[in-house]
């Protein structure tokens, strides 16, 4: 009875696995060929009831027998596992693996051919396993290739075989539903609007540690500090060893407003903005300042380096454009609302449509309209 406990649930979820994998089985065009062949066999051998006729029939039927059950031993117990990163940029090709395992405990699996399933229809990624055996795995990498911004979905994978005989071709799909978000790509942006930029939001920085000459901090002594920070008033004053810490010279705050509301004929104006906020977060990250977009009601906070990067081209990848409502107040979108706040700094509004009739202008330091991303993308 204990046995009988364990090896049901087991049973059940290969059978649902089974069920739910779907299965499609085509003729080739060697085994429609076979298929004749034999059928003109059967004829013979009914109408000359010649014992070698049967006997070769008996063969061509148990060949046909064996060939979808070794075709569909290929397919049944295999297990896939995509490994994709967690954002990638349009028009730039990027690695995906492919984690393939054949979970049966003792029949191997030969001629695998692998399609990636996107919106219902197979894409050949050139990948082939020529042999897997019995609890084996294997690696198989591939580049994919996104031309729009957006959620690239992947569906799952399809299998294909016609083992052993090369008479039928067998189909499964496999459910391995992937969703990478793209971001729009990097441009290249005129240097004079940029400096244009930094030179502007020269007056809003604000303090931080790094190197400089104005006192940021003092504290004490640790194993490896430079000598010559030592503080030695504070030193003398507390009988403790002191380090003097200075403050950044420029540590200028950005923040990047990107409006999503836009009608319909306006759609590649907005895509165009959300390729140019993408390309100025670039530019202005290179050069190690601490950054802030606000999309919508989405925020990523101030923050610097690669990871900050990473995250606010997320944002940019999965934002979506709005239509205006004329009924819509101008509180609704947060960017008619930024107020006074202290980790703002240097905004940067980008607006691809505005109508002065139902939103009043943003409180910014710089708004980039229609007209000024149409100068700026005019190369894109």
């Amino acid at each position: 009875m204990n046995r009988f406990t364990h090896v049901c649930p087991a049973r059940l979820g290969s059978q649902l696995r089974f069920l739910v994998t779907r299965r499609s089985l085509r003729l080739t065009s060697d085994g429609t060929r076979f298929l004749l062949f034999t059928i003109g066999i059967g004829v013979a051998a009914v109408n000359t009831g010649n014992n070698l006729f049967y006997l070769l029939l008996a063969m061509m039927l148990s060949i046909v027998v064996i060939s979808g059950l070794l075709s569909e031993q290929c397919l049944r117990r295999l297990d896939f596992h995509r490994h994709v990163p967690d954002l990638i940029m349009a028009n730039q090709s990027t690695t995906v693996t492919l984690s393939v395992t054949n979970r049966s405990p003792w029949l191997p699996s030969f001629s695998l051919r692998l399609f990636d399933v996107v919106d219902g229809q197979n894409l050949d990624r050139g990948l082939f396993v020529d042999h897997l055996s019995a609890q084996r795995s294997t690696l198989l990498s591939y580049p994919i290739l996104a031309t729009t911004r957006g959620r690239l979905k992947l569906e799952g994978i399809r299998a294909e075989t016609s083992f052993p005989f090369g008479l039928f071709l067998k189909r499964a799909l496999y459910r391995v539903p992937a969703e990478i978000p793209v971001s729009p790509p990097i441009r290249p942006l005129s240097l004079r609007f940029v400096d244009e930029l930094v030179s502007e939001g020269q007056g809003l920085s604000f303090p931080r540690r790094g190197p400089g000459t104005q006192l940021y901090n003092l504290r004490l002594y640790c194993p490896g500090d430079d000598s010559r920070a030592i503080h030695w008033m504070s030193t003398a004053r507390t009988s403790k060893l002191m380090v003097r810490e200075t403050e950044a010279e420029d540590q200028r705050r950005i923040t990047i407003a990107l409006s999503t509301l836009a009608p319909d004929d306006h759609e590649a104006l907005f895509e165009q903005s959300v390729t140019l906020v993408a390309s100025l977060l670039w530019h202005l990250s290179q050069k190690s300042y601490p950054l802030r977009l606000i999309v919508h009601a989405a925020d990523s906070g101030l923050g610097s380096g690669s990871d900050h990067l990473v995250a606010m081209l997320r944002m940019l990848a999965l934002c979506e454009r709005r239509f205006p409502q004329s009924s819509e107040k101008p509180s609704i979108d947060p960017l008619w609302d930024l107020g006074c706040d202290a980790e703002r700094g240097y905004t940067v509004g980008v607006m691809p449509w505005s109508d002065p009739t139902l939103f009043p202008p943003m409180a910014v330091d710089r708004m980039l309209d229609a007209s000024h991303i149409e100068a700026l993308t005019h190369d894109f």
